[in-house]
C-alpha cells in the first residue's frame, strides 16, 4: 500500500515539474528561449533538452528499457544536451521531452518501486539501484532545473510561478520597493561590526 502511495506521489510531482519547466518557454522569442543567460551558458531550451536526456537515460538505460529516442552514449556526453543547435527547433526539443515522458511513464507504471536498475555512470557501490531511487533522483533533477528556469525567466521578463493559474500581474513599483528593502538590509548588515 505504501509503495503505491509513494510511487503515485513521486510520479505526480514529476508530472507537475515537467509541465512547470515547459511553461517557462511559453511566449518567448526563439532568441530568448535559446540564448545563454548565465556565465556558464544556462538557457531555457537547453534546460528542457537536458532534463529530457536525463529522464530518457534514467527510465530507459538504467532499467534495460532503452529510449526509442536517439541518444549519444553516456560515455560520450559532452554537454551538447544543454543547449539547442541552430538546426534543432523548439518543437523538436519539446516533442523529444514529451515522448520521453511517455516512455518514462511506461517504465514507472510497469515496474515496482523495488525493480532493480543499474546506473553505469554512478560509482560503486551505488551503481546498483532501484526504481524508487531513480524516481527520487529524476524528480530532484527536474525540480532543480525547473528552479533554474524560474530564475532565468524572471530575469528575462519578470514572469514567475509554476503554472499560469498561479501567476500574478507584475507590479513594477512594488517589486522595486521590495528589492530596495532587501538591498538596504544587506547594506546595513555589512556595516554592522561583530
Amino acid at each position: 500500500m505504501i509503495d503505491e502511495f509513494a510511487k503515485d506521489n513521486l510520479h505526480g510531482r514529476l508530472r507537475r515539474d515537467r509541465e512547470a519547466l515547459l511553461w517557462k518557454l511559453e511566449g518567448l522569442s526563439e532568441y530568448d528561449a535559446r540564448r545563454p543567460l548565465t556565465v556558464t551558458g544556462s538557457n531555457l531550451l537547453g534546460l528542457v533538452k537536458h532534463v529530457a536526456t536525463v529522464e530518457a537515460r534514467y527510465f530507459g538505460e538504467v532499467f534495460d528499457r532503452p529510449s526509442p529516442e536517439s541518444l549519444s552514449r553516456w560515455q560520450d556526453s559532452d554537454g551538447s544536451d544543454q543547449w539547442a543547435t541552430e538546426d534543432e527547433t523548439r518543437d523538436q526539443i519539446i516533442g523529444f521531452y514529451r515522448r520521453t515522458w511517455e516512455h518514462s511513464d511506461a517504465t514507472i507504471n510497469e515496474l515496482p518501486l523495488d525493480a532493480p536498475g543499474h546506473v553505469p555512470w554512478w560509482p560503486d557501490p551505488h551503481a546498483n539501484t532501484n526504481l524508487f531511487a531513480a524516481m527520487v533522483h529524476v524528480l530532484g533533477e527536474t525540480n532543480r532545473h525547473a528552479g533554474h528556469a524560474d530564475i532565468l525567466r524572471e530575469g528575462l521578463d519578470g514572469r514567475t510561478g509554476m503554472r499560469p493559474e498561479h501567476e500574478m500581474q507584475i507590479d513594477g513599483e512594488a517589486r522595486a520597493a521590495y528589492c530596495e528593502k532587501i538591498e538596504q538590509a544587506a547594506r546595513s548588515a555589512t556595516s554592522i561590526k561583530a
